[in-house]
């Protein structure tokens, strides 16, 4: 009996713009399940903190590709380490969110983390978050979604995660940046933030965490048991 290898693993890509609740979801569908979760999200602004930290020029992708290629990162759910150090809560930072939005953009970029993000395909399975995980990345995935929610609900719920880290926050200018971001991520030429023809569409405004999730298994279940 042939063991079961990466390649092998179940995927369920669950993709959508800022603050949609992917994260949230995606790390309870894979508790329940007992699978692996990538919260790709979070390469992206590690990469973006290691910049600004070395006051890397976010227009220079030559540079920024090989801060990527070399970045010494470990994702553990939603605990980042970079560089020996915790850098979870600083990843939540405006400043690194915006800066990650713009670096996301580059292809190179977004070259250098494609194996990597690969990578975390293990058994049993994998639930991955991000914009492009069903289209680019796991586009082979047993499932796809793809959450949404207004850009007002998607403000509150971004205020209301970075109150509760402490950090400084503007409704008004929330909204604004998640609005930008929504067309710099629809717009840029690699990898755009679009849904997917065989995603499952999900609005996710105004209804509770745990609904969604169950959606989601019951979703899982039906895509295992098809021919």
């Amino acid at each position: 009996m042939s063991v079961p290898g990466p390649s092998d693993a179940p995927v369920i890509a669950i993709d959508g713009p800022s603050a949609s609740g992917k994260g949230t979801v995606a790390q309870a569908v894979a508790a329940a399940l007992g699978f692996h979760y990538l919260n790709s999200g979070a390469l992206y602004r590690a990469v973006a903190l290691a910049a600004l930290e070395s006051a890397t020029d976010l227009e220079n992708e030559s540079t920024l590709a090989d801060i990527t290629l070399n970045l010494r990162a470990k994702i553990d759910g939603e605990m980042v380490i970079l560089g020996g150090r915790d850098v979870t809560d600083a990843l939540h930072a405006e400043a690194v969110s915006l800066a990650a939005s713009r670096i996301a953009a580059l292809p190179k970029v977004r070259g250098a983390l494609l194996e990597r993000q690969r990578a975390f395909r293990q058994p049993p399975g994998l639930v991955a978050d991000g914009r492009d995980m069903g289209s680019v990345v796991f586009p082979d995935a047993v499932l796809k979604i793809f959450l949404t929610a207004t850009p007002e609900e998607r403000a509150e719920r971004r205020y209301k995660q970075l109150m509760e880290k402490g950090m400084r926050a503007n409704m008004a200018a929330l909204l604004q940046d998640i609005r930008e971001r929504d067309a710099r991520d629809s717009a840029r030429p690699v990898a755009p933030l679009r849904k997917c023809a065989d995603a499952v569409l999900i609005d996710t405004t105004g209804v509770p965490v745990e609904a969604v999730v169950r959606q989601v298994l019951a979703l899982y279940k039906r895509a295992r048991q098809a021919p």
